[in-house]
């Protein structure tokens, strides 16, 4: 017996998605059972899943909050001076 399983995504993950796995010669559906397979035989994710530590947590708290940030370079060579001052 087969069973749908529903998932809410954004249009551009899908579409992002369904280029990448037909790139490789399969559907989206295809690529979620091998990967719920893997999670399956494996007994857990198929990636190793941490928690950022307290310099990232930190440093996304300020791009979420647009602290912190610096100023758009106008070439990589400004941007590399630029880290280079600091």
């Amino acid at each position: 017996m087969s069973k749908t399983l529903q998932i809410r995504i954004d249009d551009s993950m899908k579409n992002a998605a369904d280029e990448l796995f037909a790139s490789l010669g399969l559907d989206t559906s295809t690529a979620v059972r091998i990967f719920l397979s893997i999670a399956i035989e494996t007994g857990g994710l198929p990636f190793e899943v941490k928690r950022p530590n307290k310099s990232l947590q930190l440093s996304m708290q300020e791009v979420l909050k647009k602290e912190n940030l610096s100023k758009p370079y106008k070439t990589p060579k400004e941007a590399i001076n630029a880290m280079l001052e600091d």
